[in-house]
This record gives C-alpha cells, structure tokens and sequence, in this order.
C-alpha cells in the first residue's frame, strides 16, 4: 500500500509548482562549478516539465537524487540549502510531502543567507504562503501533520528537526491542518 504521504499523481503534480516556486527564489544562493550548476538546472526543467504533465513520475524518480549530489558541490551552507530546496521539489515526483521539503529548505537557505535579519525566515514563510493557489493549499491539507507518519519524508528525521521542523510545521499549521491528539480525550 502507498504511503498517505505519496498523493496522486495528480496532486503531486499541483504541488510540484509551488515546490518549484519556494526552490527557485532562492537558487540565486547556489554557487558551484559547471557541472553541478547544470545538474540543478536540469532539476529546476524536469520538475517544470512533471509539473505541467510533460514527464512521467518514473522519468523523474529515477533522476531525483542527482541534485542531491549537486548540493554537495556548493560553496556555501546558504548554496547548499538552496540546492537541496531543488532536490527536494524535484522528489515531489516521488511523493507529494517533498513539496513541504522544498518549502523548508528554501527557508533554511534565506536563514543562513541572513542570519543578521532573522525577520527573513518569517518573511520567506508568508512568501510561501501567499504563494499556494487554493487548490496547492487542499492538496497540502492532505498529507499528515510532520513527524506523525513515518512512511515518508514527513516522518520523525531530519525533515521534522531545526528550521525545516519549524517551517514545515508553521506551513501546515497555517493552511489549516490540525496536528493529531496523542491521546484520547476523557468521557463525561
């Protein structure tokens, strides 16, 4: 069985827009050699191209680890966050919860790049949200609430620790998804 964390096709290919969005204001921050500059580039046009219905979620899959690697290549905490916002938007082929990455690692990249403004990292996130179409929001409101399923990214790792578990969280508590009770509310 799929992990609730995956979505449609068709939901992950909504999502993928504004993971794209949240991945490339911030890749002014990556710097790398050649290479790794053209690796994110063809991140950045694949996941594009999944997201307007012109590439299969296999294409992609297959390929989303390559700006992974790209990342490692930066040369600069700031770079290396931005590449890994890409990476994590290009995954969104894979499951739909690496769009709320995306988002996350965009954030990381505007905090290491200002750490003098740490306004920065609310500004980014009201910049993301302002960025959801109705629909983005509806399909985001369907995956679980961070660290309450672990059969995905959304599970308890580094997606749900530092400024990424803070991102996520403050996203997800503003598009109106509610985090689980742990544990049942007593009778009257």
């Amino acid at each position: 069985m799929a992990s609730i964390q995956t979505l449609s096709d068709s939901d992950r290919r909504v999502v993928a827009r504004w993971a794209l969005a949240c991945a490339e204001r911030v890749l002014t921050l990556f710097d790398a050699d050649d290479s790794a500059r053209d690796a994110i580039t063809d991140a950045v046009e694949r996941t594009r191209a999944y997201s307007a219905g012109e590439s299969t979620a296999a294409d992609e899959i297959s390929k989303r680890l390559v700006a992974v690697k790209a990342a490692n290549a930066a040369t600069t905490p700031a770079g290396a966050a931005a590449a890994r916002a890409v990476a994590q938007a290009s995954a969104v082929a894979h499951m739909g919860a690496h769009a709320l990455g995306a988002a996350a690692y965009a954030t990381k990249a505007v905090s290491l790049a200002n750490a003098q403004r740490p306004e920065a990292v609310h500004e980014e996130i009201q910049w993301q949200l302002a960025n959801l179409s109705d629909h983005e929001r509806s399909v985001l409101r369907l995956l679980p609430p961070l660290g309450s399923d672990s059969s995905g990214p959304l599970g308890v790792g580094l997606l749900s620790r530092g400024i990424l578990g803070t991102t996520i969280r403050e996203i997800q508590a503003q598009i109106g998804l509610r985090a689980p009770r742990l544990s049942p509310e007593p009778r009257s």
